[in-house]
């Protein structure tokens, strides 16, 4: 599987959550010791959380419909392949409406499978 694909089955997984409310296999694809960042404009502070943060709670604030997508800017490889740094603009589509974010994420295999090290999620508004 490449990168390309893990995000892919990665966002799928959300969109699966949102309808489920159900976080395994969002669960499946981060590392334990993941670590994410998340902030808008009007805070100072970006809100950490790590593998153990409630995405259930998270899921249950959003309707079925919900929906994300992941358009990629660029891929970048480090430390020969050891883990990748990957950029781009997440869509979530919430009662039709668009929201925006730029995302920075940082994925490693681990033991044959894709794993998110680190997020770093800005909102655009």
């Amino acid at each position: 599987m490449t990168i390309k694909d893990a995000l892919s089955d990665y966002y799928n997984s959300w969109n699966e959550g949102f309808k489920t409310k159900n976080d395994s296999k969002i669960k499946k694809f981060m590392a334990t010791s993941f670590v994410g960042y998340w902030a808008y404009s009007t805070i100072e502070k970006p809100e950490e959380y790590d593998y153990h943060y409630d995405i259930v709670s998270v899921l249950n604030q959003y309707p079925e419909s919900t929906q994300k997508e992941f358009d990629l800017i660029s891929i970048t490889e480090r430390g020969n392949g050891d883990n990748y740094l990957v950029y781009g603009t997440e869509t979530s589509l919430i009662n039709g409406q668009p929201h925006l974010a730029k995302c920075l994420y940082v994925w490693a295999v681990e033991n044959g499978d894709w794993k998110l090290l680190r997020e770093y999620i800005e909102i655009e508004q």
